[in-house]
């Protein structure tokens, strides 16, 4: 399989503090790679510079053997808050990243009307955000970012707001989507279930400054559903992960409360 992503000693700085320190890593074209860490150890921060919203310090970073330089049409980013425009329908925000680009015709409105289908909005693309749920405007954020077919789809925390059952669904509405389209995600979360449910690959970034402590392989079966979570298999993935962090995430949390 042709490699998509190369990251290579990538370090980062704010001031004087260390974000990231030389995270090196390799991601096949179509896999799905998750992040997890405890609070602080660069994950969101990894995810901006790959989606070259943030600047690395030192190190390289590479799509299709060619270095990034800034944002590009290539990457498509999902945030954790959906950030609709409230005065756009539903079609006019999933539009936004085609208008940006300078070509929105027939064509491209086709293709987003199909799109939002795919995510399970069909019918409600004259709808405004304030008349959808919390589960269905992140559905509208996922066509969004889709809509400018991008060839890496990064995506930090975009189901955190969500309660536990919204969430469940999204994840196996996600995965539906992918399927489909293959595309490669990096994929930001806390949840240790769910890079686990979601993944080909688990990232387990160590306290800060962040570091790759471990690439854990998720060798589960796909299609997934839902009742896998529930298997020996999954579970033991879970508890391994969660016993690489566990100090970290414990010392975080004391961090945060002094």
């Amino acid at each position: 399989m042709a490699l998509k992503l190369e990251v290579e000693h990538l370090h980062k700085q704010f001031g004087d503090l260390p974000v990231l320190q030389d995270i090196n890593l390799s991601i096949d074209s179509g896999a799905f790679i998750s992040v997890v860490g405890p609070s602080g150890c660069g994950k969101t921060t990894f995810l901006r510079i790959v989606a070259g919203l943030e600047p690395a310090t030192s190190g390289a970073l590479r799509i299709d053997g060619k270095p990034l330089a800034g944002p590009g049409g290539n990457r498509g980013f999902v945030f954790q808050n959906d950030s609709l425009l409230p005065w756009r329908t539903v079609l006019a925000n999933a539009l936004i990243g085609p208008e940006v680009a300078g070509r929105v015709g027939e064509k491209e409105r086709k293709r987003t009307l199909d799109l939002l289908r795919l995510v399970g909005l069909g019918g409600f693309e004259h709808y405004f955000p304030r008349q959808l749920s919390g589960g269905m405007r992140q559905r509208v954020n996922l066509a969004r970012a889709l809509a400018i077919d991008p060839e890496v789809l990064l995506m930090d925390e975009p189901f955190a707001a969500l309660d536990a059952q919204t969430r469940e669904i999204m994840q196996t509405e996600l995965l539906r989507i992918w399927e489909q389209g293959r595309k490669t995600v990096l994929f930001v979360t806390h949840q240790i279930d769910e890079a686990v449910f979601l993944s080909d690959r688990v990232l387990v970034f160590a306290r800060r400054p962040g570091r790759l402590q471990e690439s854990v392989e998720i060798a589960l079966p796909r299609p997934r559903e839902l009742s896998i979570k529930r298997t020996p298999e999954f579970i033991a993935y879970v508890d391994h992960i969660w016993k690489l962090i566990e100090h970290d995430v414990r010392l975080a949390v004391i961090e945060e409360h002094v």
